[in-house]
């Protein structure tokens, strides 16, 4: 195994564990802290994407790094964040300032992670390798949420320590990419730059994070605030995800490979029809119990498809006119959907507040089928096309 494959590996544990513990709490610190109402809660999503909005400036602002060193100083912003929230936040207003720099660190390195991961692939095999990593990640993400859950319930963490252990593990995850040998930087310009040629990748990244952010936003705090559910739960929940995941994302990597970005984006948006269905309304048709299960289930379900964003990436990588542009493109995805994710985040909250939780994700199903349209428009040069299953 490669030396820079290596270091990447020991990295993507470190911060996929960080990342993890402040999922499993964040939702519950937040009701316990400031006992927000829906609407509320929706609205810390404004502070919270604004970074993904303004990611491609900094990315042009820090043009001199290289992407290797940009997710440097995207770990140390993830572990500057959070010790300031368990720490400095004896106000909401405190606390939503440093939000905003945790989350400047997390999406800084949303782009990084499918470039670093594609450059560590071997040719044919890209796939597999996103797949490989983020099993890998999902492995960190039971042991962070096992961390939370053991700790909560039996050793009396609190969400101090648990803020804590994920800066830790931040900072041991930017000194393992700075190992990594630093390669070649990109000029400002390029950044900033918008290609006609990619205006379906650019089409589906903005279904992409509306979608995103119902899972974000409205999934869990339908289980904390509907069903009641503690932290316990969620961590729960998460480790059974990253079970999952250790055998689902080597397969979906594969599946990328050999069947193509179509076919797979094309299944997420028809499963998440049925996802945001049930999420909505199963109260309607079962029991209280029930309902709860398929909750569960679609909670799962819906974490597992996240994941299908790397074959947004590939997708990018193939209909690249030049390598320089990959990591750029899929910066700029990242700043044009979170545009439309700051939107739904504050139409769901309002849609919570005045019809009801299920219209919130009524709105998801029918960005699905918007999703499914897309997919379906996927095309290749002809160069592409030697194999009947390249689409």
């Amino acid at each position: 195994m490669p030396r820079e494959l290596r270091l990447f590996i020991a990295a993507s544990l470190a911060m996929g564990m960080a990342y993890s513990i402040i999922d499993a709490t964040f939702n519950n610190f937040l009701n316990d802290r400031f006992a927000l109402s829906g609407l509320e809660r929706s609205f810390l999503e404004f502070p919270r994407e604004l970074p993904g909005l303004l990611v491609v400036f900094a990315s042009a602002l820090l043009w001199f790094l290289c992407s290797r060193r940009l997710a440097v100083v995207a770990m140390l912003l993830g572990a500057a964040g959070s010790v300031l929230i368990g720490f400095a936040s004896p106000t909401y207003t405190a606390m939503v300032f440093w939000l905003f720099i945790y989350s400047l660190g997390q999406h800084i390195f949303l782009p990084l992670a499918s470039t670093i991961g594609m450059e560590l692939a071997r040719e044919g095999r890209t796939g597999r390798r996103l797949g490989q990593l983020n099993a890998l990640r999902n492995l960190a993400a039971i042991l962070g949420s096992f961390v939370v859950f053991f700790g909560f319930k039996h050793l009396g963490l609190t969400f101090h320590h648990t803020f804590v252990m994920a800066a830790m593990a931040f900072v041991t995850a930017a000194l393992l990419l700075f190992a990594m040998k630093p390669e070649q930087t990109q000029p400002p310009a390029l950044h900033l730059k918008l290609h006609r040629e990619y205006r379906l990748f650019y089409a589906l990244s903005v279904l992409y994070g509306s979608r995103k952010q119902l899972f974000i936003t409205f999934a869990p705090w339908v289980l904390v605030t509907v069903f009641h559910q503690p932290t316990q739960t969620i961590a729960t929940l998460l480790t059974l995800g990253g079970v999952i995941g250790i055998v689902f994302q080597p397969l979906l990597g594969w599946a990328t490979d050999h069947l193509g970005e179509r076919i797979v984006l094309a299944s997420e948006a028809v499963l998440l029809v049925f996802v945001c269905t049930g999420y909505g309304f199963a109260g309607y048709w079962f029991s209280e119990h029930t309902a709860f299960l398929i909750a569960c289930g679609c909670f799962l379900l819906d974490q597992m498809l996240m994941s299908v964003n790397m074959a947004r990436a590939m997708y990018m990588k193939k209909i690249a006119r030049d390598a320089s542009h990959v990591q750029p493109a899929l910066t700029m995805s990242v700043s044009i959907d979170h545009i439309f994710s700051i939107t739904v985040a504050l139409i769901g909250g309002a849609i919570w507040n005045r019809f009801g939780f299920q219209y919130v994700f009524l709105l998801g199903a029918c960005i699905a089928l918007g999703n499914l349209a897309a997919a379906l428009q996927i095309r290749f040069p002809h160069k592409l096309d030697s194999s009947p299953l390249s689409n």
